[in-house]
């Protein structure tokens, strides 16, 4: 009895090669199968686009383990997809070209400060999503950036506007006439107490 366990834990059932390959095929068929569907997939997840990325992951299950689950299997599946990421991060580290290939480009959604709506449509974005994402990183309204861009690997980075000297100045003489109203309301009062 003790035999079968651990003969069902670790006795392949399929040939070594065959576990390797399999993980390289999906690895790189999910890699492709990403960059088609476009950065939106990585950068702004609705509710649909989770279901697919959850889903996908049980999809190539059995793609990847095939009528192997044993624990030896699993390690070689593991060990097989760490070391072709270690591979391919250090190939795109080196490989610009191979980069742009497997990434693609960033995109510009935002440039002084007007919506690229072209960009948006290309990435299937939304101005509300656009705009949620630029209310998570500190931003009101997309009145204060100047410009956003989908980077390559799906994040979204916001440059705020700067303030022109003038507009500077002008807070700067709004909030000193706000303290000097405090101060001249303080005296008024100190006045009037004696």
């Amino acid at each position: 009895m003790n035999g079968i366990i651990w003969t069902d834990m670790f006795v392949l059932t399929i040939p070594v090669l065959e576990k390797i390959l399999r993980p390289i095929i999906i690895y790189f068929a999910l890699v492709i199968g990403l960059r088609l569907a476009g950065k939106r997939e990585l950068a702004q997840l609705n509710t649909f686009d989770l279901v697919v990325l959850l889903t996908l992951s049980n999809t190539v299950q059995n793609a990847i383990i095939g009528e192997d689950n044993t624990v030896t299997g699993g390690i070689i599946g593991l060990a097989t997809l760490l070391i072709l990421n270690f591979f391919v991060v250090r190939l795109l580290y080196r490989n610009t070209k191979a980069e742009h290939f497997f990434a693609g480009s960033e995109e510009i959604l935002i440039e002084n400060g007007k919506v690229n709506t072209k960009a948006l449509e290309h990435e299937a974005l939304s101005l509300e999503e656009l705009e949620i994402a630029a209310h998570k990183q500190g931003y009101a309204s997309l009145k204060e950036v100047d410009k956003a861009i989908l980077e390559a690997e799906g994040g979204i980075s916001f440059i705020a506007k700067i303030p022109e000297p003038a507009e500077e100045r002008q807070r700067e003489l709004i909030s000193r006439i706000e303290q000097l109203t405090t101060e001249v309301s303080a005296l008024r009062s100190n006045l009037a107490q004696k």
